[in-house]
């Protein structure tokens, strides 16, 4: 039930101006002010209906311009009033959303209980408040964000009005959607298709048009309530993408409709949701929490609220991009075009917080993963390169932020001299020592072949560097090539296992031949020269008297000691290798 209506009479007020009055045919008796407009009514319908109004008219009575009133402290004003005259006189209202709170503060400002009359106002508009409003999300909705008048304010929390719209809304969003039927589904959402099941997100646009007072309440309401962090982390991001400009894309803007704040309002927005963000990690999207650090910076938010989102920021590091990085400096000065100490600070949060888990991993006896540092050292490197080009980015700074990655996290220092190469090439004044200390940061043992290659070559290192980078670039060479053997002449580990023995006895079997040939070469060498005297001795004896037969005698002698002598080298160097092929 959206609306009620009070009275049956037809509408008779006229106005004129800044006038009203009622054409009942009767003239009026008593002129109500109520701020610039002036109301010509009649007692009786007044006082009959409210105690307010009876003492009123009984002490304006005497006076001698007539009964004149005056309600400057009327909740809702004039226009609050008017509804009120209409009530008091039986004419046609209907009673909604948008007006029961009015209604409902203006009767309990004016005494119109059932003292004065039954079915007063009082009673009719809390009536309608606790049977319709408080049971319909976008009705509670509409009541409390009338709350927000300055003019019923104070005489709404009085009645704890607002206070019971939030209870009844947090509790509807904290309930299963699909419990509240077409209300919720189509109304709320805007569409009767269930097929997709309930959607637990459903009232995050709605949320956002409350103030940030109202905000809070109703998002406390539903922690109390029990609702997941999951789903409050998604409402924070909702409603801080329409207050905040800057933490949306272009792309963004075409679907979140934006409400113009000031920057105080802005800041004073920013440092609210951060106390409201859930602590766990993976909950907050990560681009947002580096998009509302950047706007607390921009807006010079308090300091203790910057160091709580560098704090968050710093634990979702690993899933930052290097946009999320890109930190503009607020200040006025010229250290560079982006904050480095911000990245520096955040950096040292995630490591301190890897330190922990990795000490809560020792304890379970668990390797620690390096996956998550591996990727921030990347990310890093990737971010120095960025600013390196900054000529106004001071070299202690560029030192320190590269110095904070541990070397456990590079296994390749090629992003590191990238950035190293980028920031010589930006700052060509830097003396030789300062060309030095910032080469330094790098490993030369880690860089890869090409990066040795390239480095080998840039004559914006300095020489010392230069030497280091081609003497490591030879030792990798080496290395590689070493391997290319080693792979090639075996496929695989178990193969190399399986083939080890007979490579030992292949190489025991070729030493044995080894030693066995230089035997033969040496024994070879000592019948040549027994040749040779033999030769020598021929020729003194062909020449002396009966050298013939004396001739044949001492050539048979040697024959056959040649013959027995070769045989026998040949026999032993076979039978060996036989035994030792045997034995193989």
């Amino acid at each position: 039930m959206d609306s009620m209506e009070l009275g049956s009479k037809s509408d008779a007020f006229l106005r004129h101006g800044r006038t009203w009055s009622c054409a009942t045919g009767l003239p009026s008796d008593v002129v109500v002010n109520v701020g610039e407009m002036s109301f010509h009514l009649h007692k009786f319908p007044l006082l009959s209906r409210s105690g307010v109004m009876e003492k009123l008219i009984a002490e304006a009575s005497d006076s001698e311009d007539g009964c004149v009133i005056g309600l400057p402290d009327i909740p809702g004003g004039d226009k609050t009033f008017e509804l009120v005259a209409k009530f008091c006189y039986g004419v046609k209202l209907e009673l909604t959303a948008a007006n029961v709170v009015y209604l409902r503060c203006a009767a309990q400002h004016l005494e119109m209980t059932d003292e004065y009359g039954g079915s007063n106002l009082v009673s009719r508009t809390e009536n309608f408040l606790n049977q319709f409003v408080l049971r319909s999300w976008k009705a509670s909705l509409r009541a409390l964000e009338t709350c927000d008048d300055d003019s019923i304010l104070l005489s709404a929390e009085v009645l704890r009005i607002p206070s019971r719209c939030i209870e009844a809304m947090a509790a509807m969003a904290c309930s299963d959607p699909s419990i509240f039927g077409w209300s919720i589904t189509e109304n709320v959402l805007g569409t009767g298709d269930q097929s997709n099941g309930p959607r637990f997100d459903w009232w995050y646009e709605d949320a956002t048009s409350l103030n940030l007072s109202f905000y809070k309440k109703l998002i406390s309401a539903m922690e109390v309530k029990g609702m997941k962090q999951e789903i409050i982390a998604g409402s924070l991001t909702c409603y801080a993408k329409r207050y905040l400009p800057s933490l949306y894309g272009r792309s963004d803007s075409r679907s979140m409709s934006t409400t113009t704040l000031s920057e105080e309002d802005q800041r004073l927005l920013i440092e609210e949701i951060d106390s409201l963000l859930p602590t766990q990690k993976g909950i907050v999207p990560t681009k947002f929490l580096f998009n509302l650090m950047k706007s607390a910076r921009i807006l010079q938010a308090k300091a203790t609220c910057i160091a709580n989102l560098e704090r968050r920021a710093g634990a979702h590091l690993d899933q930052a991009t290097l946009e999320d990085l890109l930190i503009p400096n607020a200040s006025h000065s010229t250290e560079g075009l982006y904050d480095v100490d911000s990245v520096n600070q955040i950096l040292e949060h995630f490591l301190t917080m890897d330190q922990i888990v990795g000490d809560e991993d020792d304890q379970l006896l668990e390797s620690p993963s390096l996956t998550p540092i591996i990727l921030v050292g990347k990310l890093i490197d990737g971010y120095l390169a960025e600013v390196a080009s900054d000529v106004n980015l001071k070299l202690p700074k560029f030192q320190s932020l590269a110095a904070a990655i541990p070397e456990y996290a590079r296994p390749l220092d090629d992003g590191l001299y990238r950035a190293i190469d980028i920031y010589l090439k930006s700052h060509p004044w830097l003396v030789e020592s300062d060309r030095e200390a910032l080469c330094r940061l790098m490993i030369c043992q880690k860089l890869s072949l090409e990066g040795c290659t390239h480095a080998a070559q840039n004559e914006r290192l300095p020489l010392r560097t230069i030497i280091q980078i081609l003497f490591f670039e030879q030792l990798q060479f080496r290395t590689s090539v070493s391997g290319c053997f080693l792979t090639s002449g075996s496929s695989s580990q178990q193969l190399q296992n399986e083939n080890s023995e007979n490579r030992a006895r292949a190489l025991k079997e070729n030493q044995t031949l080894k030693v066995s040939m230089e035997s033969m070469r040496m024994r070879v060498a000592e019948l040549e020269r027994e040749c040779s005297n033999m030769r020598v001795e021929i020729g003194k004896l062909s020449k002396s008297k009966g050298g013939s037969k004396t001739l044949t005698t001492k050539w048979g002698s040697v024959s056959k000691k040649l013959s027995s002598r070769f045989k026998f080298q040949m026999c032993s160097t076979k039978e060996g290798f036989v035994s030792n092929g045997n034995r193989a």
